[in-house]
């Protein structure tokens, strides 16, 4: 059949954007690159002129930083589309990319919530009270062991009644306990004596007469030895 009718052209695949894009960011670089070039022929030109007087020979230059400076606007001009292609087809990019990732985001969720639905199907809400319910009884047993556990044995009953009273009396005996006002009459008692007595009375200069350790005159030798 394809000797007869010949073979089909193959279907070239679509053009994919960012190969669209590298490629005309690499003809703009291109014209950069010549627009340097030209910007250093017309500082040439420039300082030609600067040294040189009026006459035939400086217009001929300015005539070639003429045509030279034409060529740079139009390489601008040039340079400047091929950026603006290259900006719009990365906005569109970035647009079909974010759309991509919406449908992504959207079959994701989707899947899960097959997913959700499935492993819901498997859950009985009915059990889980159950269960919920046999616990609080369970606890409900231990709480009564405990309680159990801590029960005492032997006590002697008191009536309430009794009990507060030997309590409030109890704490009648903590508030004399904690009084110190009997402290006070310590405070107002006066000091021991440092002088021995007399002492006080006796002026310096005079004659004073010797004292015991009790505090009473001395019977002079004299006396002793008649």
């Amino acid at each position: 059949m394809n000797r007869l009718f010949g073979k089909g052209k193959q279907k070239e695949p679509p053009p994919n954007l960012n190969d669209c894009i590298a490629g005309v960011d690499s003809r703009a670089k291109s014209i950069e690159e010549k627009i340097a070039k030209l910007e250093a022929e017309l500082r040439k030109y420039r300082d030609q002129m600067s040294k040189m007087r009026e006459g035939p020979a400086k217009n001929s230059v300015k005539q070639k930083a003429m045509r030279v400076l034409k060529q740079k606007k139009a390489y601008e001009q040039q340079a400047e589309s091929l950026h603006n292609q290259s900006f719009n087809m990365e906005q569109a990019n970035y647009a079909a990319q974010s759309l991509k990732d919406t449908q992504n985001t959207v079959a994701a969720m989707k899947d899960a919530n097959k997913v959700m639905q499935k492993e819901f199907k498997k859950i009985n809400i009915d059990q889980i009270e159950d269960i919920h319910d046999d616990m609080a009884d369970m606890l409900e047993q231990a709480d009564d062991v405990q309680e159990a556990l801590g029960r005492t044995y032997g006590m002697p009953e008191v009536d309430d009644d009794e009990l507060e009273a030997e309590l409030d009396a109890l704490g009648d005996e903590i508030a004399l306990d904690d009084d110190t006002s009997y402290l006070d009459d310590m405070v107002k008692a006066p000091s021991a004596p440092d002088k021995e007595p007399g002492a006080d009375s006796i002026v310096p200069g005079k004659n004073q007469i010797e004292t015991d350790e009790f505090g009473l005159p001395k019977i002079p030798t004299s006396l002793k030895t008649s």
